[in-house]
């Protein structure tokens, strides 16, 4: 596969263009052919022009790049290496909104050819990719995941708006439905990521360690938004108390403040989700979220977008 990729007789396919999928396909592109897909006709116009609609990067990052902007899921089919890479959001009751992922299986699946490899890097619960997409794409396609087409995960890491920790500087955990298909993913992506590659051993391992990233942050953050809460009821400066603290070398610097953005906020719901499902009741998680959504209400103190 990397070899005919390479030699562009393959190509590679991102679904996706926002904030994650731009940046990747882009970099890909440096490297072999690739084809850009998103439903939204405008975004994809604006790509042509070489403006990011996201506004993130500026015209240059499309120079020399070798991609064909497309809003028409038909044009997924010239591709054998499909990444996809769509927002995973929440609903207005806080259960996770899959319409896009599992659309965007389904445009996929459509496309598949026995020999194709799919990557997922939407943020999702573990087991979703084998649980909820592979079925999709069986469905669409006829063929079977595993046997026909093989699949992986290797979740985003882009930190929005961070322009020294980029895209190709971030270790890149992947993952991949059986060891042959593990070392494939593997080596496409070390094409681009000069941090290199961290192989986990399932895809189920690797869908947990992005959930979690998040979910330890928000966690940490809502321990010190409560901390906060209580220093200023006793007229202690909370900056203060963390500087002191901050003396000894295994304490963790955490702020308080605000969480919000594309992540933090919404993937411990996820991680909820999935435990409900198999009968478990997360207070710790479940807690963590309580507190910072409880911030942006409170007047108690300044708060800081972080």
């Amino acid at each position: 596969m990397l070899t005919e990729l390479k030699n562009k007789t393959k190509l590679i396919s991102v679904t996706g263009l926002g904030y994650v999928g731009l940046p990747l396909a882009l970099e890909f592109a440096k490297h072999f052919k690739v084809i850009g897909f998103d439903i939204n006709k405008d975004r994809v116009a604006l790509m042509k022009q070489h403006i990011d609609p996201s506004k993130e990067l500026d015209s240059s990052a499309f120079d020399g790049c070798d991609i064909e902007f497309t809003s028409d899921a038909a044009d997924l089919k010239k591709a054998h290496f499909h990444i996809i890479g769509v927002p995973t959001d929440i609903d207005e009751h806080k259960v996770p909104n899959l319409k896009p992922l599992l659309g965007a299986s389904a445009s996929v699946g459509k496309a598949l050819k026995k020999g194709d490899i799919v990557v997922y890097e939407s943020t999702v619960y573990p087991g979703c990719t084998e649980e909820d997409c592979v079925p999709v794409m069986e469905r669409e396609s006829g063929l079977k995941g595993s046997k026909d087409f093989k699949f992986g995960y290797s979740p985003e890491r882009i930190v929005p708006g961070d322009k020294v920790r980029t895209l190709t500087k971030i270790l890149k955990i992947v993952s991949g439905c059986d060891q042959e298909t593990l070392e494939t993913i593997s080596a496409v992506y070390n094409t681009i990521i000069e941090a290199g590659t961290f192989q986990a051993s399932s895809v189920k391992v690797a869908e947990a360690a992005k959930v979690i990233e998040n979910t330890q942050r928000d966690i940490n953050i809502s321990l010190m938004n409560e901390l906060s809460i209580i220093f200023d009821k006793m007229g202690i400066d909370t900056n203060e108390v963390i500087e002191a603290a901050g003396t000894k070398w295994n304490f963790h610097k955490y702020q308080p403040g605000l969480v919000g953005g594309h992540c933090i906020s919404v993937d411990p719901f996820y991680l909820m989700h999935k435990a409900k499902q198999l009968g478990l009741d997360p207070q710790v998680i479940a807690a963590g979220r309580r507190v910072n959504d409880y911030i942006p209400t409170s007047s108690r103190r300044e708060s800081s977008r972080l």
